[in-house]
């Protein structure tokens, strides 16, 4: 569901319930876990889950900080996210020995920048952030930004954007080759005259329907997790995914122990379970993006390691995670993204 922080308080009401009886309570992105995967952990642990979900890392954090604190146990961030989290104080820390499955994270994902130590998070699913085409519907060159910037006349009015500030303003970036945390008065001038002409030629920004309005024909060209564009060419063979010669965005998903956790217990033992390489493995089927843990090679599907949303060809831009930008530089991309969604 579309989740908004307006109704942070009346969400707290309708889940507390669930949370004094000492279950665990989720804070999720839409259509990213399997049920059987829950269904599994209460069978195991005798732990209920109700999940609840969010469609953007900038909506999670409002609507926790709106009224969601002391509501949610985990929740599921964007590398950048967790750091933000974690400097307004918004994480528990995990102490050393209480994560029995701690070892089973991969090397590369076991000390991040966005949380030294792993002393907040556990790694969950990994990808990358770009667009998709309808290639039955267009046959001009999509390995650019220009598709969604700067888009040739045939495809205007049939773009939909991810509501995501973060990742548009990233892409945004990459196109026009600056840095993501400008403090430079004229390109930031130049970023926001770029976005109020790009946006005449979009037709919507929704991030839970991203791709069923590629494969329902409402957009030729949607912006899109790799994994998403996947799962709509599985629908629509024309789907393809774009991988733009001036880069793309990559990202790390982690699961957060929630300061004032009201279940702290059952969310340790839920981390602790998503670290087993049988049980991260089945989020990686369902999801089709990559995981962060070693072991689970075993169990996963063969055909995600051949996926073209996860090759990038050879002439394909670089990948950039999102950057966190200080508190000034922040306001500042603040507004230009709120006059975009004017």
């Amino acid at each position: 569901m579309k989740y908004f922080a307006s109704t942070a308080m009346a969400l707290a009401l309708s889940v507390g319930a669930a949370a004094a009886e000492g279950d665990l309570v989720v804070y999720h992105w839409f259509e990213y876990m399997p049920q059987e995967l829950l269904d599994k952990f209460t069978a195991e642990t005798g732990v209920n889950v109700t999940m609840d979900t969010y469609d953007s890392n900038e909506a999670m954090l409002a609507s926790l900080k709106a009224g969601g604190m002391g509501t949610y146990d985990v929740a599921v961030p964007g590398d950048y996210m967790v750091a933000i989290m974690a400097g307004e104080g918004l994480l528990d820390t995990i102490a050393d020995g209480e994560l029995t499955n701690k070892g089973n994270i991969a090397p590369e994902w076991a000390d991040p920048s966005f949380d030294p130590g792993r002393k907040h998070s556990i790694p969950y699913q990994w990808g990358s952030t770009a667009f998709a085409v309808d290639t039955g519907s267009y046959e001009g060159d999509i390995n650019t930004t220009d598709i969604l910037f700067n888009p040739p006349e045939e495809l205007r009015g049939k773009i939909n954007m991810l509501d995501s500030q973060g990742e548009v303003m990233a892409m945004a970036s990459l196109h026009m080759g600056i840095p993501q945390c400008s403090t430079d008065r004229d390109q930031l001038k130049a970023l926001n005259d770029m976005l109020q002409g790009a946006k005449a030629n979009w037709a919507s920004f929704n991030s839970d329907t991203a791709k069923e309005v590629l494969v329902s024909g409402d957009a030729v060209v949607g912006m899109i997790y790799d994994g998403f564009s996947a799962k709509a060419r599985e629908e629509k063979a024309s789907v393809t995914y774009a991988f733009p010669k001036e880069g793309y965005v990559v990202w790390m998903d982690n699961v957060v122990l929630l300061k004032d956790a009201p279940n702290r217990e059952n969310a340790i033992k839920f981390m602790d379970f998503l670290l087993e390489p049988e049980n991260i493995a089945a989020v990686s089927n369902y999801a089709r993006y990559g995981l962060g843990v070693t072991g689970a090679e075993d169990f996963l599907d063969p055909e995600l390691a051949t996926l073209p949303e996860s090759n990038p060809p050879a002439d394909a831009g670089a990948g950039a995670f999102i950057e966190v930008c200080d508190e000034a530089t922040q306001a500042v991309y603040d507004q230009i993204w709120t006059n975009l969604k004017k």
